[in-house]
């Protein structure tokens, strides 16, 4: 029996089923004709977009309608610095400097290392906040504009951010979130406020700036309720409410399930050395035969493997080449031992590349914090 499906903002388990979570969550479709109006926009159509990871969206319509209209827009995202990023955190940041790059837009970036702080018993405030510095260096290195991007570390931001989360957290009763996040009594009050926090990104840029700009949220799915809760209040406190774009989950190199840092020896770490990577995946799970006889004669299955899954998330961006991979393994040409050594060195070249661009943003953290 497969282990039932849960996706909230601090467990993901179980086989996702993303139409299931579009209808749960009340989202709409990524369709045709908002793909072509984003390729006639941006001269192509991204990776995220025409493979489907980037499947869901709440207003995304209305945001593109503000852009063409010349009004102004912004992005909205974050991180949890619980511990050290990897592919799967990196996955939405690099659709999200499409969108920066595209559409000329600031970009404000929430380390929330409070809320990791308060449901992390292991943890204390110097080591989210350690790990809030550590992984802004994995978002500089991914490329981002420092004349257009904010990092805020809520903990040592919250002078910027306490008054509008007050005026957030105003409007939204105890019942709403007990609904929304499933809190209960032996819940610490910390994350019971947390979410007005988590709201203030979404209407930051429209203080700063002084009139309303409207905000699109690039994310995984499971963040999903926070947008919600901000949603319903945001036109009482005078804001646009804020647009989302919800991504899949990249999976681990396990079988089943999303990556995680739980589980080291199924995610590949932006701070892994490339041969550990490497070795990672030639130990991942496949959709490959028992035998390489019995793969060439039947052939693998690629939609359960986890080694053609990065190619298609991550690192092979020509789709001719990418369907000629996969018909090459369900054909049983290739076998599963080949094709997890091409991913390791695709993989370990990333991984050199992006560590000395990681290393290079030591020098440059302070043109990207929020002031």
């Amino acid at each position: 029996m497969s282990e039932e499906m849960v996706v909230t903002p601090w467990k993901v388990s179980g086989e996702v089923n993303y139409e299931r979570l579009m209808e749960q969550f009340g989202t709409k479709p990524i369709t045709k004709p908002l793909l072509d109006r984003m390729r006639r926009i941006a001269g192509y159509l991204h990776l995220q977009l025409r493979r489907g990871i980037f499947f869901s969206h709440r207003d995304f319509d209305w945001w593109l309608d503000m852009y063409e209209a010349g009004q102004p827009v912004g992005l909205y995202t974050g991180r949890g610095p619980s511990g050290p990023c990897h592919l799967g955190h990196l996955l939405p940041w690099f659709f999200t400097k499409h969108l920066q790059d595209v559409f000329d837009a600031h970009l404000y970036f929430q380390m929330t290392d409070d809320e990791k702080y308060l449901i992390h018993p292991e943890l204390t405030l110097e080591d989210t906040v350690g790990y809030t510095y550590e992984n802004a260096l994995d978002l500089i290195a991914v490329g981002f504009d420092p004349e257009k991007t904010h990092i805020i570390s809520n903990v040592n931001h919250v002078h910027r951010l306490y008054r509008l989360a007050l005026q957030v957290a105003k409007h939204v009763t105890y019942s709403t979130v007990k609904a929304i996040f499933g809190f209960t009594d032996s819940d610490n009050i910390g994350i019971i406020w947390f979410p007005a926090m988590q709201a203030v990104p979404c209407f930051i840029q429209s203080i700063i700036e002084g009139h309303n700009v409207a905000v699109l949220i690039p994310a995984a799915i499971d963040q999903d309720p926070y947008w919600r809760m901000t949603r319903d209040i945001a036109e009482k406190l005078g804001f646009y409410k804020p647009a989302q774009i919800h991504a899949k989950f990249l999976p681990g190199l396990g079988r089943g399930g999303k990556m995680s840092a739980s589980m080291p020896e199924t995610a590949i770490f932006t701070i892994d050395p490339p041969e550990v990577a490497a070795r990672k995946i030639m130990n991942a799970y496949t959709g490959g035969r028992a035998t390489a006889e019995e793969q060439r004669r039947l052939g693998g299955d690629p939609s359960i493997c986890t080694v053609y899954a990065y190619y298609y998330y991550l690192f092979e961006e020509d789709d001719k080449r990418l369907r000629e991979l996969e018909h090459r393994c369900r054909s049983g040409e290739l076998l599963c031992g080949e094709c997890k050594a091409e991913l390791a060195e695709r993989v370990k070249r990333f991984l050199r590349d992006f560590q000395r661009r990681r290393e290079k943003a030591r020098n440059q953290l302070d043109r990207f914090f929020l002031e």
